[in-house]
């Protein structure tokens, strides 16, 4: 079995495979420090940033709880 030696998932009859070349040629052309430097920035979250974007992925779901919570409560005034 012949295995892509970076993703180690893809069969390959060369050195790579298409994806990983694609990578690989992102590199050529700006450099490899500046590749993992943009997939750092992009990929990686600081604390602060995961917890922004937990936030902002569950801002509906709170708001349709907040109102569903608020319409309860006035029905039961009414």
């Amino acid at each position: 079995m012949i295995t892509c030696p970076l993703c180690e998932q893809n069969y390959t009859l060369y050195s790579l495979c298409a994806d990983c070349r694609r990578i690989r040629h992102f590199m050529s052309i700006y450099s490899k420090d500046r590749v993992i430097q943009i997939l750092d920035n992009i990929l990686s979250r600081t604390e602060d940033k995961q917890d922004n974007k937990v936030n902002e992925e569950i801002k509906e779901d709170i708001e349709k709880v907040k109102y569903n919570l608020r319409k309860k409560s006035e029905e039961k005034k009414t």
